[in-house]
């Protein structure tokens, strides 16, 4: 068997880390596929690149020959989460978790077409299908479930969002930092609801299938309110809705729309979606990614 190979993009994304779990995880990481291709009996058909940068996913054929993607998140708590997420939500709005192995981590899951997500459709049709995908996924949480909630992830960004917004050009923006800031404290203080969250859902999430029209994929799941996890939606496809007409405006029907369509509060709905925009430009401008930033920052100010 030839050795598999082990995207660029991973490698890149994790060569400065230090030497540890996660690089010996790395390093053996195409004798560990091998060995559970064996193990599960499964055909190797090809290993997803691009890829991502928090794990490898081979497409692969079962022993009948149904074809599945057998996926190695990169180890630590997020990989469990994904894994307690998918196994939770049992294929109900989400790719179906057909085996998981603990020693590995590796993941058998329901294959869909990769290649077709909701961007592939017009905006509106995409926003609808992106509304009727992520409902099914808000349900109660299992006990004793390993999540995050959203005051603890947001609480991880606070002084990296202070420190980010003070310094160089996007100190310009340190209105809307502290606008951002403020919501932070203000929204997780009270919460609506508390119900199992994708964490991370956007129309490139959420993918063709033969079992169902669209399942979403690739969860960073949480446990929260709905407003939050819409709001990320929210964001999908900045740069389109920056290059038309009244963009402002068009944003702010897009939170209402939003918000109206799954019994969602608008102004909380619109308070996450100012703070995740802040927060995700303050973050590319610090990758040197300064268009996307000044994009996302505008975004906010629209809202």
């Amino acid at each position: 068997m030839a050795r598999v190979p082990v995207p660029k993009r991973l490698l890149d994304a994790l060569s400065d880390d230090p030497p540890g779990a996660v690089r010996t995880w790395l390093d053996a990481l195409p004798e560990t596929v091998e060995r559970q291709l064996v193990a599960w009996e499964l055909t190797l058909e090809r290993v997803s690149t691009p890829g991502g940068r928090r794990g490898l996913v081979a497409l692969v054929r079962q022993a009948d020959g149904t074809p599945a993607a057998l996926k190695f998140p990169v180890p630590g708590p997020d990989a469990e989460c994904e894994r307690a997420a998918l196994a939770h939500w049992d294929g109900w709005g989400a790719a179906q978790l057909l085996r998981a192995d603990p020693d590995t981590g590796a993941l058998l899951i329901e294959r869909l077409h990769g290649t077709v997500s909701l961007r592939s459709l017009p905006e509106a049709k995409a926003l609808l299908e992106a509304a009727g995908t992520v409902r099914r996924l808000w349900v109660a949480p299992p006990e004793g479930h390993p999540f995050a909630s959203i005051n603890g992830r947001t609480e991880e960004d606070r002084e990296v969002l202070r420190m980010l917004g003070a310094g160089g050009w996007t100190a310009e923006a340190r209105p809307l930092t502290e606008e951002a800031l403020e919501l932070r404290e203000a929204l997780p203080a009270e919460p609506p609801e508390e119900v199992l969250l994708h964490g991370d859902f956007r129309q490139g999430k959420v993918l063709a299938g033969e079992r169902a029209p669209w399942l979403a994929v690739g969860p960073a799941p949480i446990v929260g309110e709905r407003a939050y996890d819409l709001a990320r939606l929210v964001l999908d496809r900045y740069e389109d809705l920056a290059a038309g007409p009244g963009p402002a405006a068009a944003a702010r029907r897009r939170v209402a729309k939003l918000a109206d369509s799954l019994d969602v509060d608008r102004d909380r709905l619109r308070g996450w979606s100012l703070y995740r925009a802040v927060e995700a430009g303050l973050r590319h401008a610090a990758a040197g990614d300064r268009r996307r930033a000044e994009l996302l920052l505008e975004f906010a100010g629209w809202l």
